[in-house]
C-alpha cells in the first residue's frame, strides 16, 4: 500500500479535521489518519490531483505545505497548539525535550529553523498560544484565576498575572472587565 503524507497549516483544532476528512471523504481519498496539521492517505496523489486538494484546502482556509523547513515548523506550532489547548491539566512538560523527543530532532535545529521562519522564538510562540488559552478561560468565567494558574501549569497566580500583562498590556482583571474581549484565532499566532 502507497502512503502519501501531506502536511497542511492552519488546523488548529478538532473542527479543522473534520473538514479535511470531510474534504478526504469527499475526493474520494482513502484516509488513514488525520491530525493537527498532517494527513496521512493511502492514495498516490498525481498532479491533477495534487493541484484539486491544494485548491479546496485553500477554499476551507488551509494551505498545503510543499517545503520541509515549513512542513517542520508547522509541526513545532501544531505539538505545541496540542499541548496548551487539549492537555488540559496534566503535569507540565519540559517544552525542549517534549519537541524533540517528538520530533526526533535536536531542539536546538528546531528553535535555529523555527526563528528563522517566524522572526520568534519557539518560547515566545509557546507564551503567546498560553496567554490566548487563558484569555478563552477567562472568557468562560467557569474558573477562577487560581484554577486558571494550576490547569495552565503556572507556578503562581502572580506570574500568571505577569506574562499575560506583558503580552496584552492588560491584567487577567482587566480583561474580564472588557465587552469586547479580543482573541487571536491560533492559526494567526
Amino acid at each position: 500500500m502507497q502512503e502519501t503524507t501531506l502536511y497542511i497549516k492552519n488546523m488548529v483544532c478538532n473542527h479543522c479535521i473534520k473538514a479535511v476528512e470531510g474534504l478526504m471523504n469527499q475526493l474520494h481519498l482513502h484516509t488513514i489518519r488525520v491530525e493537527l496539521g498532517v494527513a496521512t492517505i493511502a492514495d498516490r496523489l498525481d498532479d491533477e490531483m495534487m493541484q484539486k486538494l491544494r485548491t479546496e484546502l485553500k477554499n476551507l482556509g488551509f494551505e498545503l505545505l510543499d517545503d520541509k523547513r515549513q512542513q517542520m515548523v508547522s509541526r513545532i506550532k501544531n505539538l505545541i497548539i496540542q499541548l496548551v489547548h487539549y492537555r488540559d491539566g496534566q503535569p507540565s512538560v519540559n517544552l525542549s525535550s517534549y519537541l524533540a523527543d517528538e520530533l526526533h530532532t535536536d531542539y536546538s535545529a528546531l528553535s535555529k529553523l523555527f526563528s528563522e521562519i517566524n522572526c520568534m522564538t519557539i518560547e515566545r510562540y509557546f507564551i503567546l498560544q498560553k496567554v490566548e488559552r487563558v484569555k478563552e478561560l477567562i472568557t468562560y468565567d467557569e474558573l477562577s484565576l487560581t484554577q486558571i494558574a494550576l490547569k495552565m501549569n503556572y507556578s503562581s497566580v502572580a506570574y500568571l498575572s505577569s506574562q499575560f500583562k506583558q503580552v496584552t498590556g492588560l491584567t487577567p482583571s482587566q480583561f474580564k472587565a472588557l465587552r469586547n474581549k479580543n482573541r487571536q484565532s491560533l492559526d494567526k499566532i
